[in-house]
């Protein structure tokens, strides 16, 4: 038997494709998954450890900063060869016209310094500084030109000149902002101005101290050594390898657990079971086809158990060679990623791992996909009595006793996937809500048998126009309900994958943005002490501003947040202003931000205290805020003064705390990160304050906004593979239902259907299952990618269906064309095939 099962792969490898593909696909999904786990934790790793790379030990402090003594001490440790006390501060200059905040740090020995000059040469004297190469050709820096630092907030000014470009850091925590690089004298300046212009006491310290050892030098000894020499100058530190401090900062930005790969083997998961129904119905569908030759055998004297094992043995030899491709093909495109992105300058970094587990895990859960789903129709090769079976019958229907058994575990299926569905939804428990998920579909395909038979058949009317090839298409859905609900259930699968993924989406990037516009509400803010409606009317005529509201201050807190200052903002222009259009200012309210307490509030003008209810926010980043009405009524000062009336434009009327700012919206999306940094320069411009004045959220939108952007094209991305995997079921299946309908079509050729009737009932066929497979998956895909952005989100924000509805008709129209591509290859063939030939098929 194991010969016969063998020879099916040289007498029919055709119709071992479909599976083979899709086994293929789940399995370098799969093994993709977790090269990319692995490749992401040693690509961040050779990121974050470029600051280390050159340095043996790092101490850093338990608290605050390391002074000149504790590098002394540090420097004189046995083993240590040379030391450098990493120290950061921000610092603004003026180039190309704009005001611009950087972060500087100070040049460390020759021995530990990582910084790669690309022009130029690193700052030797006390007046040198290095520039980063972006922040260079954004500004027009170039080698000799003077640049003077200034400490924000703060009189403190460094004379400065550019003696080098320096090559981009890949630290994340060092690219935010543009970087300066300069000796420690000009660091410390701008530190220490920095600390003066706060209130602060004492020197400017070292954040961390970096230590080169010696050749041959025990690293555990000598980090014992420094750790004590550190504490004896008076410091608590903790010392580690620069390998230790990388996987510290690695677990710090992941959250001690991988997320991301968390993330993609839900992906995985679900490629894995659309792969496992695929091959499951392909299987069925073999092994029916092959019901006369199984039972021919059986006669001629093959066991059960041989028939058995020669189709669960070509299950293995199918599922082995598929997940090995699938292996092979995980590690071709995680090298030719890496391969890409090393070749761009901001992922030069990036770095390939190919864990054990990769291979291991695809291998295992390919074969064991394809063995478990062959498991089923390899009982039911043997189901069936060896003379009966030489006869044609049908599969499971209703009425039989298989037929019965699916209609019992798909509705327990129902019974049990429905109210854990709802449960995961309601109480945002994304797994359970998966889990399901899962159970209900697999219901629903269990009990396809039973509906979709029946919705074919009055879909079928439709085709009543068509004539003869138009009816026998209905009947032939209705006539034989296994095959059409074996045949829907591929596309159905498709089709709710593509509904789940563009509903879940669209619902949530609405949530994402109110949680956005919730968390965000002003896009920008300029803080003063005498900000005016000239200010105001100045920054509203900048490109790029909608609107601007000056905020005069009306009072302050009592009791918890004493001393804050409670700022008065008009109703009307809140709605224009505000990006969370659920912020509306009541009178009699104060609005305070997230974490304060609720409840009555005092806040004190100058007619006395008076007492507020307090709403507290869901977002820490705008202040105390009440409406001018409520400043009015209350007898705050300010309160009599609506920035929309009485401030003058000629600099004399009542000066204001802040100036807030909408944003114009770019057309079709939103506005880039370096689009809201020149409106940003231009509005301090306009304001006559320097760049640190103006702050606000707009940056911090553009980047989730880029964040959700990225994340709903990975998902995408990573659905589509499941989406192909179904797709190639629905081909399958097709096919495989029209060679098995051989005899079948031959009959209806000898009794006068043209080969063009035949191709045409073939056609209206795939259409009416693939139309009904289709309604069937936008509306079960709509309502799962509901529940799971539901179930997923619902702590981040209010999750509301959003229903694409213009996608999902292109979705239908899609899937019944689909459907008829599917059916053009078959029906060729049928109609090629002589009814004498045919009617000879065994």
């Amino acid at each position: 038997m194991l010969r016969v099962a063998f020879s099916q792969f040289q007498s029919h490898s055709r119709r071992f494709i479909a599976v083979g593909l899709a086994v293929m696909l789940s399995v370098a999904f799969l093994s993709t998954t977790l090269m990319v786990g692995a490749s992401t934790r040693a690509s961040l790793g050779a990121s974050l450890g470029e600051a280390y790379s050159k340095a043996g030990l790092i101490a850093t402090p338990d608290t605050g900063t390391f002074n000149d003594a504790a590098l002394a001490a540090a420097r004189a440790v046995p083993g240590v060869t040379e030391a450098y006390g990493r120290m950061q501060a921000y610092a603004e200059f003026t180039a190309g016209g704009q005001e611009v905040l950087a972060q500087a740090r100070n040049l460390a020995p020759m021995a530990l310094e990582t910084a790669t000059v690309t022009d130029g040469a690193l700052p030797e004297r006390a007046d040198g500084v290095a520039v980063d190469g972006a922040t260079a050709a954004r500004y027009g820096l170039r080698v000799g030109d003077s640049l003077t630092l200034k400490a924000p907030d703060a009189a403190t000014t460094v004379a400065m000149t550019v003696t080098g470009i320096l090559r981009g850091s890949n630290d994340p925590f060092a690219s935010a902002l543009p970087q300066i690089l300069a000796g420690t004298p000009a660091v410390s300046a701008l530190a220490a101005g920095a600390r003066d212009a706060q209130g602060g006491t004492g020197a400017a310290g070292y954040g961390s101290i970096q230590l080169a050892l010696a050749s041959g030098s025990d690293a555990a000894a000598t980090s014992k050594n420094v750790a004590a020499a550190l504490t004896g100058a008076g410091a608590g530190v903790q010392v580690k390898t620069a390998d230790e401090q990388v996987t510290a900062q690695v677990a710090m930005m992941t959250g001690g657990q991988d997320e991301l790969t968390i993330i993609l083997l839900a992906f995985a998961g679900v490629a894995l079971i659309v792969s496992g129904l695929v091959v499951t119905n392909t299987f069925a569908v073999l092994v029916a086809q092959r019901t006369r030759e199984l039972a021919l055998l059986r006669c001629l004297g093959a066991g059960r158990n041989q028939v058995r094992n020669s189709v669960l043995a070509e299950a293995l030899v199918v599922g082995l060679v598929s997940s090995a491709a699938g292996v092979l093909a995980a590690v071709a495109l995680m090298a030719a990623l890496i391969g890409w992105a090393g070749t761009q300058p901001d992922m030069a970094f990036a770095t390939m791992a190919v864990p054990p587990s990769s291979v291991i895990a695809g291998l295992a859960a390919g074969t064991l996909l394809t063995l478990g789903a062959a498991l089923v129709p390899a009982k039911a090769a043997t189901a069936v009595a060896p003379l009966a079976a030489l006869r044609p019958v049908d599969d499971a229907g209703i009425g039989n006793r298989r037929g019965r058994v699916r209609l019992v575990l798909g509705l327990a299926a129902l019974a049990l996937g429905v109210p854990l569905l709802a449960l995961g939804a309601a109480g945002v428990m994304l797994v359970v809500a998966f889990a399901g998920g899962v159970l209900s579909f697999v219901g629903v395909l269990l009990c396809a048998t039973l509906f979709v038979p029946r919705l074919v058949g009055l879909a079928g009317r439709l085709a009543s126009p068509a004539g003869v090839p138009g009816k026998l298409a209905a009947l032939n859905a209705v006539r034989n309900p296994a095959r059409t609900s074996v045949t829907a259930a591929a596309l159905l699968i498709g089709v709710t994958l593509v509904s789940l993924m563009m509903t879940g989406a669209a619902t949530a990037r609405q949530a994402f943005d109110d949680a956005l516009a919730g968390t965000y509400p002003v896009d920008m803010v300029i803080t003063g002490d005498a900000l005016t409606a000239a200010e105001r009317d100045a920054v509203a005529r900048v490109d790029g501003v909608a609107t601007a509201a000056l905020l005069p201050a009306a009072g302050t807190l009592a009791g918890e947040g004493m001393g804050s200052p409670v700022y008065a903002l008009d109703a009307a222009e809140a709605g224009r202003l505000l990006r969370d259009t659920a912020l509306t200012l009541e009178p009699g309210r104060i609005y305070l931000p997230e974490g304060s307490t609720a409840g009555p509030v005092e806040v004190t003008g100058p007619a006395g205290p008076a007492s507020l209810e307090a709403v507290v926010l869901r977002t820490r980043n705008i202040p105390a805020l009440v409406s001018t009405d409520t400043a009015r009524q209350s007898g705050l000062t300010g309160g009599g003064v609506a920035p929309t009336d009485s401030a003058r434009t000629d600099g004399t009327g009542p000066a204001a705390s802040a100036v807030w700012l909408r944003l114009a919206d770019a057309p079709g999306g939103y506005l880039s990160a370096d689009r809201i940094k020149d409106i940003q320069s231009a509005v301090a411009a306009a304001a006559g304050v320097s760049a640190g004045a103006v702050s606000g959220a707009a940056i911090e939108r553009v980047t989730f906004n880029e964040v959700i952007d990225v994340l709903l094209l990975v998902v995408t991305g990573l659905l589509g593979v499941a989406v192909l995997i179904a797709l190639i079921g629905v081909a399958n299946t097709l096919s495989l239902s029209v060679l098995e309908r051989t005899r079948e079509n031959s009959l209806l050729r000898a009794l006068g259907l043209t080969k063009g009737q035949l191709r045409g009932m073939l056609a209206l066929e795939a259409a009416l299952v693939a139309g009904v497979a289709a309604l069937i998956g936008a509306a079960l895909g709509s309502i799962y990618g509901w529940l799971g952005a539901r179930s997923a989100l619902g702590s981040l924000a209010e999750v509301t269906p959003s229903v694409p509805w213009l996608q999902l008709l292109g979705v239908l129209g899609v899937a019944v064309v689909a459907g008829l591509l599917a059916s053009v290859i078959p029906a060729r063939r049928a109609a090629r095939l002589s009814p004498v030939e045919g009617l000879a098929t065994a």
